[in-house]
Parts: C-alpha cells; structure tokens; sequence
C-alpha cells in the first residue's frame, strides 16, 4: 500500500527578478521543511513573473543554464524532499517560450517536466486583457510523477478549468492532481475555491494549488488563496490571503481509492452521441 506523505504548498509574490525569487523561495522551502513536508509545490511563474515578452525573454535561459531549475535542484538534494516547481518559464527552440514545471527528487535529479497546454486568452470585464499564446508555446502532453508515496498528475493555473484533462490523469492513476497558479485576483475571487474542490471531487484525487499573492512588480494581482483539497472536496489546509505562506495537509492515497469506492464516477462514466437533429425536433 502506498504510504502517506506531508505537502507543502509555498505562496510567493514573485518579481521580474530571478535572483530574487530564488531567494524568496530557498526561505519558503526551508520553512516548509521545518513543518516535516516531504514534497513542496511551489506556484506558476516561480522564477520570474513578467507580463511584456521582451522583458521576459531578456532574462530567461534554457533548462540547461536556468538558474531557477539549477536551485531547485540544489534545494531538493539540501533538505531530501521532492520540489515540485510550479512553473518557470525556460527558452526553448526557434525562440519561442515554454512555461514549465519541474518535479527534482530528494538526490536533486529532474523526474518529470510539464509544459502547460492551455492558455489563457482572455479579455475579462475589469479591462484586463491576457494573450499568453502571443508569448508561450503550448504543451502537447499530459503528465503523471510516479512519486514513492503518490502518482502526481500536473497541470498549470488555466489547466483547472478543462475537467478533461484531469479526468485523462485520473483514468491513468492520478491519485494527487495539482494546478500551481497565478490566478488573477478577479477570477480567483470568482472561481478559485470552486475549480479546485470540484476537479478533486470529480475525480476523487487531492488537489494542491500552490499560488502567486498579491500585487505584483509587473502590474498585475494575483488572487493568493494556496490551497490543499481532499478527494471528498474538503480543503485541509489553505492560504485565507494573498501574503506569502506556507501551507502543510497530510496526505494518504488509501482516501483516493475510497472516494472512488463510494462514488465510482470513473468506472460508471459512458460514451454517448450528441443527436443534433433529434434535439432540434424536440425543441421546434
């Protein structure tokens, strides 16, 4: 039987700075650690939060020589935890941006990457404006860590709201699912709690969201609100702010499999056509 485990879920309030984040982080996690957290998630955009691509691809490397990636992995073997990158953006081929998480076991070795696939295109009522597909190139694979105490399923802030994706890593053994994030405070105020808690019902899997807080050194604010969902919907642990924290939920697997013994939604789930001219005869 897979054993338990205790999460961590880091808030940051990241600047365009990665030295400074790096610095910001290698405290987090060390608080983190000193709360017994065998694995700690960090949010979206960990390195560096950065809204215009130019200044953005000033300062970004590839994974090689990234320095956020290079002190995670120094962090990960420091305190022999599991640390779960959120994200960070890392160059990739013909120029383009990947915005990419990263798993680095207790030795510091790199055992899953996960380049986010949806983007958030959005024009929302407040007058915010997002085109993420202007500067990301969007992933093309889901993902599943086979942790010694989980199987971790990886999405990205946007990701948690296409159920699909986190349905395909359930069906495919996800028992833990996660979504580190740099919400905005509009749709975090809307959304937030209810996204996370559903995809952990819906599948009967944890949920840890590590997120960004707070108003940011690009302009933007982000919603904060870091939080550790149960299968059965119940939030364990939560950030009830936007100031950076730390947040710490046991976790135990054995939860997963009797979510999904009480309500076996994935076994029970059916395929089925859409009868378009039947339902247009119904309705004239």
């Amino acid at each position: 039987m897979t054993q338990g485990f205790r999460a961590a879920a880091i808030q940051m309030r990241s600047c365009m700075d990665p030295q400074r984040n790096i610095g910001d982080l290698t405290e987090l996690v060390e608080e983190a650690v000193s709360k017994g957290a065998d694995y700690v998630q960090t949010p979206e955009m960990t390195g560096a939060l950065v809204r215009k691509r130019a200044s953005l691809q000033a300062i970004i490397r590839d994974e090689a020589d990234d320095p956020v990636v290079a002190a995670a992995a120094e962090l990960a073997a420091r305190h022999r935890i599991f640390l779960h990158i959120g994200s960070t953006a890392i160059a990739v081929k013909g120029g383009k941006i990947a915005n990419r998480a990263f798993i680095f076991d207790p030795g510091g070795v790199t055992v899953a990457r996960y380049d986010k696939i949806h983007m958030f295109d959005v024009d929302l009522d407040n007058g915010e404006s997002w085109r993420e597909s202007a500067t990301y190139e969007p992933g093309r694979h889901a993902t599943i860590a086979p942790l010694p105490f989980a199987r971790l399923g990886l999405g990205i802030c946007y990701d948690v709201r296409f159920p699909e994706l986190f349905q395909k890593l359930a069906l495919a053994g996800a028992d833990v699912l996660s979504a580190p994030a740099a919400f905005t405070r509009q749709t975090g105020e809307a959304h937030w709690h209810v996204l996370l808690r559903a995809r952990a019902i819906e599948n009967g899997a944890f949920f840890i969201a590590a997120a960004q807080g707070g108003a940011h050194e690009d302009g933007r604010e982000t919603y904060g609100h870091s939080m550790i969902v149960d299968p059965w919907g119940r939030i364990l642990a939560e950030a009830e702010h936007d100031e950076p924290a730390v947040i710490v939920a046991d976790i135990d697997p054995a939860a997963s499999v009797e979510a999904r013994n009480k309500i076996p939604n994935l076994r029970n789930r059916r395929t089925f056509d859409l009868a378009e001219e039947e339902a247009t005869r119904a309705t004239a």
